[in-house]
């Protein structure tokens, strides 16, 4: 099979949580089609790539996994904070998506690149940790916990960018969020990923002013190019 080391980028600005949901499904089937064909026909079709940007209006997602006792609101609560919840498809527990979070939702066929999901979430993480040294932040892993953390093995360990990916046949979706400019707030109303006692933390937060978030935006795409050895194509999304 031929490799096709190209992204398609997309930046989706605010969109509804379940309208990105249903995207993301469709580029994800798109990919998954091209690769049942190939193996049909005996052919060579290349399989397209795609990183989403987005940002959502407050909602709270439960992954296959989660504990519904891990969302703290009832449904009149949720209504009074003009959130939504849904249970969906990826791994990991409950966790929070709102403005001044960076989302990104990479659709990626991963034998263009390697067939291995640790390998894909470590440069995930590894991303977000080499964008965050650039600010003088310094994340870090925690061992049995995907996702970027600052303060690991002190008190005051708190989770930066949360993770959670589902695959099949190699092909990715859903990723990570980043706490940017995000209120933090929200998070008191869940228990983060279903980890008692653990903080939750955002640049803003850690540097005290607001951030840039198309500038965070680049570095997480240069250093997600080093990684993957990908050429990420930005295209202009209509809104």
């Amino acid at each position: 099979m031929t490799q096709n080391k190209k992204v398609q980028l997309q930046d989706l600005g605010n969109r509804d949580y379940k309208e990105i949901w249903d995207y993301q499904e469709a580029l994800f089937k798109g990919v998954v089609d091209v690769k049942i064909a190939n193996r049909r026909e005996d052919a060579n079709q290349e399989t397209p790539n795609y990183f989403l940007f987005v940002e959502h209006p407050h909602v709270y997602t439960l992954g296959k996994s989660g504990d519904l006792s891990n969302l703290l609101l009832s449904e009149k609560q949720l209504e009074a904070k003009a959130a939504t919840f849904y249970k969906i498809n990826r791994g990991g527990d409950i966790t929070y998506h709102g403005p001044g979070q960076i989302v990104g939702y990479p659709i990626f066929d991963l034998e263009n690149f390697f067939t291995d999901i640790h390998k894909y979430l470590r440069f995930l993480e590894e991303a977000i940790i080499l964008m965050l040294a650039e600010y003088g932040v310094i994340g870090t892993r925690s061992e049995g916990e995907t996702g970027v953390w600052l303060g690991v093995g002190t008190p005051f360990a708190r989770k930066i960018c949360a993770m959670g990916v589902r695959a099949s046949r190699w092909v990715t979706m859903h990723g990570f969020a980043l706490n940017v400019n995000a209120d933090l707030g929200y998070f008191d109303n869940i228990i983060p990923c279903g980890i008692k006692g653990k903080a939750v933390t955002s640049m803003h937060a850690e540097l005290n002013k607001q951030i840039d978030e198309t500038e965070v935006k680049n570095k997480i795409i240069k250093h997600l190019s080093f990684l993957f050895e990908a050429e990420f194509v930005d295209l202009q999304v209509k809104a």
